[in-house]
């Protein structure tokens, strides 16, 4: 008796640090996968993975991409105007979405500063719920990588990061734990209605984080205080302004108190998250200074 082929799951935002991480989590677990992409020739994915040309800014595009899939892994990559259109068109083809969100529910003064991405992600999950999709909403806090693209060029050229609140504490969460709770969300059953907010396992200081980087890569390294306005004149013309006015704000209402840590990964894996240690050996080259 010949077996009906499993549906594959659809991934979107294919080719980011958390799309590509979603597809090898779903390979590892035989999960047959269709990765969206505007540009298909250019997305270096396996070749079990099935690639689909879409883009978000055509919803009518991503009608062949949908077509038969059991779930959808909704990593929002586009201005938000056709966002309306595109959760129509997901509820009209599938029944189980899980979305990348924030934590903007999260009781925390680090989570709760004025954040224009947060007010999106919030009208978005309105969108998924009135759709009446089988949502599981994955909010994940501070990014381990963001280490290596805040401070991975300074540490590459000497022994100094000049960085803004270096005492403020975050709690750092690996992109692969990410994106494991995400996979299990797209093929288990029991994860609808889901709300993960994510976290790595420990409160460190920014300036903690720095000397940690350091103490794996075997030389020291430190963290050296910036004013605001000094960042601020530091990242213009590189970093969007809304972008740091929204760091600064969050770092700055954290001060004095530890960062808010869940235990969603361990919960939901079965296994505890990555420390931002790990994140860091596993990451060295990133940060190592280039060989004459």
């Amino acid at each position: 008796m010949t077996r009906a082929p499993v549906p594959p799951v659809l991934v979107t935002g294919a080719t980011g640090r958390v799309g590509r991480a979603v597809i090898d989590q779903l390979l590892l677990a035989g999960v047959p996968v269709r990765a969206l992409t505007r540009r298909p020739a250019a997305a270096g994915l396996p070749a079990t993975v099935e690639v689909s040309a879409g883009d978000f800014t055509a919803p009518g595009s991503l009608d062949s991409a949908l077509q038969g899939v059991s779930s959808v892994f909704l990593l929002w990559t586009a201005p938000p105007g056709t966002a309306p259109a595109v959760i129509e068109r997901l509820a009209a083809h599938t029944r189980r979405v899980v979305f990348l969100s924030s934590p903007h529910r999260t009781p925390h003064p680090f989570f709760q500063q004025p954040n224009p991405m947060a007010r999106f992600h919030a009208e978005m999950e309105g969108l998924i719920a009135a759709a009446g999709l089988e949502s599981t909403i994955i909010r994940p806090g501070i990014f381990a990588s963001n280490a290596r693209f805040w401070w991975g060029p300074a540490i590459q050229g000497g022994d100094v990061v000049r960085w803004p609140y270096g005492a403020a504490e975050t709690a750092p969460v690996d992109e692969r734990d990410i994106a494991a709770v995400a996979a299990r969300a797209l093929y288990e059953d029991g994860h609808a209605g889901g709300d993960y907010v994510l976290t790595g396992p420990s409160s460190l200081s920014q300036a903690e984080q720095v000397r940690t980087i350091g103490t794996v890569l075997g030389r020291p390294i430190r963290l050296e205080e910036l004013s605001p306005e000094e960042f601020r004149r530091q990242t213009a013309g590189v970093w969007p302004g809304p972008v740091v006015d929204m760091l600064l704000a969050a770092w700055s209402a954290t001060m004095g108190r530890p960062a808010f840590v869940t235990s969603t990964v361990a919960d939901v894996l079965g296994s505890p998250p990555r420390t931002f240690r790990q994140w860091v050996t596993d990451h060295a080259e990133a940060f190592r200074k280039p060989r004459a």
